[in-house]
């Protein structure tokens, strides 16, 4: 056996630790936001879809159509629900990256519009934001090794059908968070909900002029988890310190025992209008919210994943 001296020893671990970083940065998952902002594009194409219309079939076509194109799994979870306007069919979509460990970390956001009569609502920031995001996320984790499995869920229902929040809903069946409702409670029903140690919810990311205030229902570690990321990434001027109460689909999961966290800008003009178009939102804005979400990951896994003192 011949020995190398050490001075050339050196010189190939330190090629060889390099030769792993580069590896190592370029196996690191990206976020694209040009491939979440052409998601969002095909899919405001479609128009509006309320829950059970046509439109949001072909959206759930065209949302399954691109997960499988990324090699990720997806299962329909479909039933019929009761809202003021009558049984209404619905279907939450599920995709499935397998982790290292059966446990899982939840993404999750709305694909829905609310239903307006008086104009024409395609729901631009206010559903197909979440929806191109999750989609590009999924991609983007799929190429990453993932200590928990991921699951990415795409919730139908979160609008109420009444004109405001709780208009015509009884505390017992709220009219509103139809999807992530039925999400959790299948869970429970199947004995799989202790399986989900975290949610994290992405509801309005889109805005031009993105303001993401602290929602204070919102799982305390958790959001410290993303905004600590988010000023690691000197985008504290994004991710606010201001709180504020928010009702959305993350409190089912809340009332559950799940830790969540709502990313969502309400600060949005257009929201419920007309307006709520391609020019009011931008792929800026998804593409920080995308680099935040992964940055703060490893701390979220880190801490779900520490074994028990």
């Amino acid at each position: 056996m011949t020995r190398r001296p050490a001075s050339a020893v050196s010189r190939l671990i330190v090629a060889g630790l390099a030769t792993i970083t580069l590896f190592a940065q370029a196996a690191a998952p990206k976020f694209d936001s040009n491939r979440a902002w052409e998601h969002l594009r095909q899919m405001v194409a479609i128009g509006p879809r309320p829950s059970g219309s046509v439109a949001i079939d072909e959206t759930r076509k065209y949302i399954t159509t691109e997960l499988q194109a990324a090699r990720v799994t997806v299962s329909e979870q479909a039933w019929d629900d009761e809202t003021p306007s009558g049984k209404t069919h619905m279907v939450n979509l599920i995709a499935t990256i397998p982790g290292a460990r059966p446990d899982r970390i939840v993404f999750s956001g709305h694909y829905a519009t609310k239903s307006f009569r008086q104009f024409r609502f395609v729901g631009t920031d206010d559903g197909w934001s979440s929806a191109a995001f999750l989609i590009e996320l999924a991609r983007a984790l799929k190429a990453r090794n993932n200590p928990l499995t991921i699951e990415i869920v795409f919730l139908d229902g979160e609008e109420a059908v009444c004109e405001n929040w709780d208009d015509c809903g009884k505390p017992s069946a709220p009219d509103h968070t139809y999807g992530s409702r039925h999400y959790v409670a299948t869970a429970k029903q199947k004995g799989t909900l202790t399986g989900i140690k975290a949610n994290v919810l992405v509801d309005m990311i889109a805005d031009r002029n993105l303001n993401i205030r602290r929602e204070s229902n919102s799982t305390p570690w958790l959001t410290d988890a993303i905004w600590d990321a988010a000023k690691r990434l000197k985008l504290d001027n994004v991710f606010l310190p201001a709180a504020t109460p928010i009702e959305d689909d993350h409190i089912p999961f809340l009332k559950a025992g799940v830790p969540s966290v709502d990313i969502i800008d309400l600060d949005y003009p257009a929201w419920h209008t007309a307006r709520d178009t391609l020019d009011a939102v931008s792929a800026r804005s998804l593409q920080l919210v995308g680099d935040v979400v992964l940055a703060a990951l490893p701390t979220i896994e880190a801490r779900l994943t520490k074994p028990p003192r």
